[in-house]
């Protein structure tokens, strides 16, 4: 198939260069989109039809077999040798079961090392006398060593997965899911499969997928092209709302940010952009020719109010004013017997009178001056937050210097949402056709409006845990988040079936969920791995944790050393003082190099096979607050597939003591 596309000779159908660039760059993408993977199998599954699909379920008729993988492979003749799993007739490979075969006589799973074909297992669904077992080659697959960044699910999607993944376009969903139920890899697939179902209109309008920090990008970036989708862009939330020449050069405090994050700094902003309209006080004299046409003040004062009254953009507002004002123009001319047209229209929206008028009455609004006025001039805060915001509030948002201008300003990264929801107000954000948005649970309110601008005529797929928020202004309620998306009719699906986890550790976990998310249902692992969890105290906590990475690394797949931000340094040193050589978040393990040196703050998302976790009540001390605290320690708990080694020297935390 790929021979077959570079063979193509495009020299004599293209119009003209443009057409040949064009068609030569879609031939280079399906080029990269059939490249072999070494390590990839191109099936991973087959199916027995009793009946041919689509065919009368007749007695005596015959059954057909497909191969399942992750791309569609046909032979020479154009003929399917391969069905790509997002096609319906795959569908069955993941939601057939012995109390529901779905017409399916035979399911064949098939096992891969280092690419090489090496085991297979048949499940006779519509054999009454074979009973129901567990899948060994499903929790094989789901327990392989990771080393690389993060692979694709395709061959263990699950059916409570699969139902999320081939949900339409039209509707919104929200997966609220525990540590290691798939959420993530669920949201990447469910983009995958949309590309399938609906390629052109999602060709038209973009995808995108939103994640907490680089290094979690970067971890998930292989996924999708491995599926072959190479056209989903990746960004974090600082990287949508980024404005050219200015720069995050300040953190803010835990209790300002969380002002700046809250939802009515919509309102306030709104209040500050539309004080710049004024009502004319003086009339508009135009001259055209010998004559003079006049409109007066209040004519104008109306055709303002009546703007500003509709719900449209400040800047689509401000360009429809020159030609309400002309057409005010226009209605005196045909009074006086003339026929005016557009073009005479067009001419008096142009005049410089009428140009006078917008200028003063809808002048131009910059958002980043607006917001930087916002946080220098305690008045203008003040008339425009009364009723909105507190004194108190008032006073955490004001910077103790104010900055002359908006290069010199030290901007904190909730300060540029705050200009991109200004923006917003003067001129719409385009909307993309789909969004996923990933470690949700961790945005603030304006981040969220951020984040649903760029969907308002697409939908998402909202990824998060609630108790895995770790920011103070982490979401309380889905329910609030989707509000704020502006997506609140989205539906609310729950996985509660782990995966990845080992059941004891999971466990272990699971006891600070009283106190950091009430009434959230525990994820319950599916698989039990005796001797996963060890807890150690000593009195000696560096080189306990450095001789636990080093019998850690006797074991197969990838290690992740994880400790509050500030033990780092003290660790890093230790490290390379005992010879181990080691990764930092975001740079991909390899045979060679397995052991990464992980910051707990950057420790959501990520995953290895054995984790040695140091000092838990470091961790818990270095957030703002305990339950904060508690929540990043749930968060580092939760990232081993085959081990956790947790190492202390202080006194464990109440919940897990």
């Amino acid at each position: 198939m790929r021979e077959d596309v570079e063979a193509l000779d495009i020299r004599d159908v293209t119009a003209n260069w443009v057409n040949s660039l064009v068609l030569q760059a879609q031939i280079d993408d399906r080029i990269k989109a059939l490249a072999d993977l070494s390590h990839t199998p191109l099936f991973f599954g087959r199916l027995d039809y009793l009946h041919a699909p689509g065919a009368e379920l007749a007695e005596g008729a015959e059954g057909e077999q497909f191969y399942i993988g992750r791309r569609h492979v046909h032979d020479a003749d154009g003929d399917p040798m391969v069905i790509d799993w997002r096609a319906p007739v795959s569908q069955p490979f993941y939601r057939a079961s012995k109390n529901d075969p779905q017409d399916i006589a035979l399911r064949r799973r098939f096992g891969y090392t280092g690419g090489e074909l090496t085991a297979y297992e048949d499940e006779h669904l519509s054999d009454p006398s074979e009973a129901a077992a567990v899948s060994k080659l499903l929790q094989r697959e789901i327990e392989r060593p990771r080393v690389g960044p993060m692979r694709d699910i395709v061959a263990t999607i699950q059916p409570e997965q699969d139902e999320i993944v081939r949900s339409g376009l039209s509707g919104s969903v929200c997966v609220q899911g525990g540590p290691g139920t798939g959420k993530t890899a669920v949201g990447l697939h469910r983009v995958a499969y949309l590309l399938y179902a609906h390629r052109e209109r999602l060709a038209r309008t973009g995808t995108l997928v939103i994640g907490p920090n680089r290094s979690f990008l970067h971890y998930i970036e292989q996924v999708l092209p491995a599926l072959g989708e190479l056209e989903v862009k990746q960004a974090t939330v600082d990287d949508l709302v980024a404005r050219d020449g200015l720069e995050v050069r300040d953190v803010d405090p835990a209790e300002t940010a969380v002002v700046k994050g809250d939802a009515r700094m919509a309102e306030v902003l709104r209040r500050a952009v539309h004080s710049h309209v004024t009502e004319p006080a003086e009339p508009l004299m135009v001259v055209r020719g010998s004559r003079r046409w006049r409109v007066p003040a209040y004519e104008l004062a109306e055709i303002v109010g009546e703007l500003q009254r509709r719900d449209i953009r400040y800047g689509a507002a401000r360009d429809a004013l020159p030609q309400r004002i002309a057409h005010a123009v226009l209605v005196r001319m045909e009074q006086a017997g003339e026929a005016p047209d557009d073009r005479v229209q067009d001419a008096v929206a142009r005049n410089a009178a009428v140009k006078a008028v917008v200028k003063a009455s809808w002048p131009q609004v910059e958002p980043a001056k607006l917001v930087l006025r916002l946080l220098s001039d305690p008045e203008f805060l003040a008339e425009h937050a009364h009723g909105v915001l507190t004194e108190d509030e008032q006073k955490l948002l004001l910077w103790p210097k104010p900055f002359r201008s908006v290069k010199s300003a030290k901007w904190s990264a909730a300060d540029l949402v705050l200009i991109d929801e200004a923006a917003d107000l003067v001129e719409r954000t385009p909307s993309l056709g789909h969004v996923v948005l990933d470690e949700a649970q961790d945005l603030s309110p304006m981040q969220y409006r951020a984040v649903g601008r760029r969907c308002t005529t697409g939908s998402a797929t909202v990824l998060g845990d609630l108790a895995q928020g770790t920011t103070p202004w982490a979401t309380r309620s889905w329910d609030e988040a989707l509000a704020h998306l502006g997506k609140p009719e989205a539906v609310l699906e729950e996985l509660t079936a782990g995966f990845r986890v080992p059941r004891e550790v999971i466990a272990y976990a699971s006891r600070l969920l009283p106190e950091i998310s009430p009434g959230l249902a525990p994820v319950s692992s599916v698989r039990e791995t005796p001797g996963s969890l060890v807890v150690t105290r000593t009195d000696d906590l560096t080189p306990a944790v450095v001789e636990a990475c080093r019998a850690s690394l006797a074991h197969e797949g990838s290690i992740g050393l994880i400790a509050a931000d500030a033990r780092i340094p003290e660790l890093a040193e230790a490290l390379t003082a005992a010879g181990l050589a080691y990764l930092s978040p975001g740079e991909e393990t390899t045979a060679e190099s397995r052991l990464t040196l992980v910051p707990a703050s950057l420790a959501k998302g990520l995953e290895y096979d054995y984790v040695v976790l140091d000092e838990p009540a470091a961790v818990v001390s270095g957030e703002p607050d305990e339950r904060t605290g508690l929540r990043r320690l749930y968060v580092c708990l939760t990232r081993a597939v085959s081990g956790l080694t947790a190492i202390h020297a202080a006194a464990l935390p109440g919940a897990l003591g």
